[in-house]
């Protein structure tokens, strides 16, 4: 039971997730002048495949993901669109600490003992890894957007 609940817990940021780059993707794609949504399209991308990763491993354990994202996608998605209307640098900040989050999330559920060890690998070799490539990306990009 213990793993459903941390599963669900990490299809939840991941659902925020994708809500939360679709949402700036959409106003850095409508203002030409702010530009990079086509950096920010893989990082989604791995979101969308993180949600089915987990969904797939909650069923195998005879249960029904989550199906939104609850209160933290809808906070998420308020500060994201606050940070898009200040800019490109705002949005990219906001999107860095919602990585840095998630990252934070990851490890805590590979504190768990209880953790199945498909699930510790499923965490280990896939999905904190690609958490960690997107907060070096989007540190370019903010390195590329302050110079």
């Amino acid at each position: 039971m213990h793993n459903i609940e941390t599963l669900n817990k990490l299809l939840k940021n991941e659902l925020s997730a994708t809500e939360t780059y679709q949402q700036a993707m959409d106003k850095l794609g409508e203002d030409a002048e702010l530009g990079g949504s086509e950096y920010l399209e893989p990082i989604y991308e791995d979101h969308k495949d993180a949600v089915s990763s987990l969904q797939e491993q909650i069923r195998q354990l005879g249960a029904t993901p989550a199906e939104g994202s609850g209160a933290w996608g809808t906070w998420a998605e308020i500060v994201q669109g606050g940070a898009n209307m200040l800019g490109k640098e705002a949005a990219l900040r906001s999107l860095q600490g919602g990585e840095k989050s998630g990252a934070e999330a990851y490890e805590e559920a590979l504190q768990e003992t209880e953790l199945s060890s498909d699930i510790r690998s499923l965490i280990e070799t896939k999905l904190l890894p690609a958490q960690q490539a997107h907060i070096r990306t989007l540190d370019r990009l903010l390195g590329a957007e302050t110079d």
